[in-house]
């Protein structure tokens, strides 16, 4: 792929660039449809960094967490029906990686939340405001002495509180990964590799039945759009499962997996924008 062959031969900008994070990394793959040859590249590489005034905003961000599991609502200024955000996008499981491919020349790590900005990105410009949970999970998972298997409880935390401050939220998504061998997350439609989806759903809990009517309609669009692209619907239940995943949160909280730890970028970013496509056509019928 060009892009690939344009970033090894900048292997001297190694030294010299910080640590890019998932966001600064998925405007370069946005853009890429424009990448003609290595000087608009370069060009575009130049413009991105000097948009940063302070070196230090490309790093990972160093989020601050609420102290306790449950905040307090802030005082804000009203927001007009078009600012009020409608979709709310995080990862129970942030740090979850994709193939770093030749990126890890230029300290590129793309993880899940790669998926997040993209989709954030599309749904904005299509005026589905949209909001994605930046702060770590791992810091609630550190102030309250939690290991790994308490990330959901984490993210609860962030949920609850981003739908105190905004209630406008209806539709929660959850975006992880597989760690399943990459013939198994792959898929080739029309000469384009897309990394997989697959949706899960918790049997126990009370909104079962209205996640899994929501999930079915989003599959059957993607199945109808994207043939191939989903390998369907997981439900989970019983003893030593989770079985909730949050979808007790609301009737339209979904969780999906898109693509397993070989996948590279490109095919991640292909399929976040054929779920996008799909998942904003279901929800113009459920917003009516």
């Amino acid at each position: 792929m060009f892009l690939l062959g344009v970033l090894l031969s900048f292997n001297y900008l190694d030294k010299t660039l910080p640590k890019v994070d998932d966001k600064k990394f998925v405007e370069i793959l946005l853009n890429e449809a424009n990448i003609s040859n290595e000087n608009t590249f370069k060009s575009l590489l130049t413009s991105l960094f000097k948009k940063i005034k302070k070196p230090a905003e490309l790093l990972f961000h160093e989020y601050q967490t609420p102290k306790v599991l449950k905040a307090s609502k802030e005082e804000e200024k009203p927001k007009s029906e078009e600012e009020k955000p409608l979709i709310y996008l995080y990862n129970s499981h942030q740090t979850e990686e994709y193939a770093p491919s030749n990126f890890v020349e230029f300290s590129i790590n793309p993880t899940v939340m790669m998926v997040d900005y993209v989709l954030e990105d599309v749904f904005n410009k299509n005026n589905y405001q949209t909001i994605v949970e930046e702060r770590r999970i791992k810091d609630v998972l550190n102030q309250n002495s939690w290991n790994y298997n308490y990330s959901y409880v984490a993210s609860r935390t962030f949920m609850e509180d981003t739908y105190l401050n905004n209630p406008s939220l209806k539709f929660f998504i959850d975006v992880h990964r597989d760690s399943l061998e990459k013939d198994r997350t792959t898929v080739v439609l029309n000469d384009k590799s897309y990394a997989k989806i697959l949706f899960l759903i918790g049997l126990e809990n009370e909104n079962y039945e209205a996640n899994l009517n929501f999930t079915e309609k989003i599959n059957a669009k993607i199945d109808e759009k994207y043939p191939g692209l989903s390998k369907g619907i997981l439900k989970k239940g019983g003893a030593g499962v989770n079985g909730v995943y949050n979808q007790d949160f609301s009737s339209y909280t979904i969780l999906i997996e898109v693509g397993g730890q070989d996948n590279t970028p490109n095919e991640v970013l292909n399929t976040a924008l054929a779920f996008a496509e799909c998942f904003m056509e279901v929800i113009q019928t459920e917003e009516g």
